[in-house]
């Protein structure tokens, strides 16, 4: 399996651990949208997209399986979000 491509976001919300929203694409076939970059305590990290259940809590919709996929999303999207451009500010 290899990541063919990322799409980053860059979000700039003052107060908000959420620095961005990736999508990526898995061997040209595979698509996966709204992982989340999170300004954490050590440092960037990503969340895979969830949905909220009965329960209150929430649930992965899609995500890695073994330590050494996720750690590859990891730095493939985070190298990504380090290159990609400053969102726009705007004047409101």
């Amino acid at each position: 399996m290899k990541i063919t491509s990322v799409n980053v976001r860059k979000i700039e919300k003052e107060g908000s651990r959420m620095k961005g929203i990736a999508s990526v694409l898995i061997d040209d076939g595979f698509a996966v949208h709204d992982i989340r970059i999170i300004e954490g305590d050590n440092g960037l990290f990503i969340a895979m997209p969830s949905r909220k259940i009965e329960t209150g809590g929430y649930r992965d919709i899609a995500h890695p399986i073994n330590p050494e996929v996720r750690a590859m999303f990891e730095e493939t999207i985070l190298e990504a979000y380090k290159n990609a451009e400053e969102p726009e500010k705007s004047e409101e």
